[in-house]
């Protein structure tokens, strides 16, 4: 998730660097809206991790 999340920013980066500012400003929220959910996995995947089984 983290990864689409930087791909979508250097298209973002790229497409304002080429004064695309549709392309840039939808592939940045995209960014963004990638990033968020992929931390949100992350701290889900930590709080509810492997835990050692009670006796």
């Amino acid at each position: 998730m983290l990864y689409f999340a930087l791909m979508f920013l250097v298209v973002g980066l790229i497409a304002g660097a080429l004064n695309v500012a549709g392309v840039a400003a939808i592939a940045v929220q995209i960014s963004w809206i990638l990033f968020v959910i992929g931390i949100v996995l992350i701290v889900i995947h930590m709080v509810t991790g492997r835990r050692t089984p009670v006796e």
